[in-house]
């Protein structure tokens, strides 16, 4: 493998696939550190409530507050606040993001397995559901939306939002205004482990809920895998955000350079992967990423995102989307001419974008598709969040005299060669029943 730095970024070129697992391998995620510190946090929000929450906001996010709901009037305050072209464009993503997530609603079919034997199943919705939204470096109003949205469509009643206030103890107007209109019903100023604790055991103020969604730093991480042991199911395990981007000869590669900065200023460990099958394409790229990383306002955290970034160039796109299937990446972009064909060969992605327009950013704010995907290599298993997320589907079956007679010797004679003799009987009464 001939491999050489160049401005942070490593370039591979035609990598043997007995180097792929190291070539692929992503930064370790180190949680088993942070498990003492998030195990103390989460003891202490379920037993002391509120109070832990506001000492622990005091001391991490270094605001004072008074109490933990959003009231009335901020709501009222921060709708004025938001810019009018901000709304639109809030407003717009909204309607996308509800028409595509609408369009997944189950339709559940009665299935008749034998004469006499229905069954079924039916969505519902799950009742309270928890919706995260980090503080950090961006006010995330954009994943407001696609997790209140699909929560609304499927019907839940109580849809709980946590979000880390600023120094002030304000939070973004864009976030308040983005959580209006996508039907969350309560609003609490807590971020962190705090808030997870607060939503898996449920404080004085917040309520508990059944399942937590949402992105977050590491402790975050940590603490929602933690609470979901025991108390309360999660959305997906994750890790730092990335990109993959398969470009031939026919690429733009100001547009794939843009892409790649895009991804890599999401944070300091964020990845970005760039196969092609074209030398110059590669080149031209790496250009262009040089270039326009000097303009970006985030360009220190896009440039160390990009120490865990690789340029390879592969022999032919056939090899280039197994690669790509074996990372499994979070978002993949597939600029070829023709991108079809290779969309069909995709088994491990989040979420995928095809051809010259289709960018990342896309997908994150207003296309309609939800931007909350597996991270890590969790997409080998997952899937993104959806309006299947906020749902269980319950099954039902009813059975006629009938249908006793077409399975019930069947059950009994199953039931006593598994030994369990209550089991046979429940069935063997109703068969005599019949005779």
């Amino acid at each position: 493998m001939n491999m050489k730095e160049i401005k942070n970024m490593k370039k591979i070129i035609y990598p043997d696939k007995a180097e792929w697992a190291d070539m692929l391998r992503r930064p370790a995620l180190h949680t088993e550190t942070l498990r003492d510190t998030v195990k103390e946090v989460l003891d202490r929000v379920k037993s002391e409530g509120d109070r832990a929450v506001i000492e622990y906001e005091e001391r991490f996010d270094k605001v004072k507050l008074d109490a933990l709901a959003v009231t009335e009037a901020e709501m009222a305050e921060a709708e004025k606040d938001v810019p009018i072209e901000l709304k639109a464009a809030i407003m717009l993503a909204q309607k996308n993001i509800h028409a595509f997530h609408a369009a997944q609603r189950f339709e559940g079919k009665k299935v008749q397995t034998v004469p006499g034997v229905t069954c079924w199943q039916k969505a519902v919705a799950i009742e309270k559901v928890g919706l995260y939204i980090p503080g950090g470096t961006a006010p995330l109003f954009s994943t407001v939306l696609m997790l209140a949205t699909p929560a609304q469509i499927a019907g839940c009643k109580e849809i709980v939002l946590c979000t880390p206030p600023d120094k002030a103890g304000k939070i973004h107007p864009a976030i308040l205004y983005a959580a209006k209109l996508a039907g969350v019903n309560k609003i609490f100023q807590a971020g962190g482990v705090q808030a997870i604790g607060a939503m898996a055991y449920g404080t004085e103020s917040v309520p508990k809920v059944y399942k937590i969604f949402g992105p977050g730093n590491q402790f975050v991480m940590a603490a929602k895998q933690q609470v979901s042991l025991h108390d309360v199911a999660i959305d997906m395990p994750a890790g730092p955000s990335e990109v993959c981007l398969i470009a031939d000869e026919t690429a733009n590669p100001v547009f794939a350079a843009a892409d790649l900065l895009s991804q890599a200023e999401h944070g300091f460990d964020s990845q970005v992967f760039f196969i092609t099958t074209s030398e110059k394409v590669l080149e031209d790229v790496k250009k262009e990423v040089e270039m326009q990383l000097e303009q970006l306002p985030r360009k220190e955290m896009a440039q160390t995102s990009l120490d865990n970034s690789k340029f390879i160039l592969v022999k032919d796109e056939e090899e280039a989307i197994d690669l790509c299937n074996t990372y499994a990446p979070e978002h993949l972009i597939i600029a070829t001419a023709d991108y079809e064909q290779l969309a069909e060969k995709v088994v491990n992605a989040g979420s995928v974008f095809l051809g010259n327009y289709a960018c990342e950013s896309a997908g994150d704010y207003a296309s309609g598709t939800n931007h909350t995907l597996p991270t890590h290599g969790y997409a080998l298993a997952y899937n993104g969040v959806n309006l299947d997320s906020y749902n269980r589907k319950i099954t039902f079956q009813h059975l006629t005299e009938e249908g006793i007679r077409n399975i019930g010797d069947a059950v009994v004679t199953m039931a006593e060669n598994e030994q369990l003799e209550a089991h046979a009987n429940a069935m063997r009464l109703r068969v005599k029943s019949l005779k």
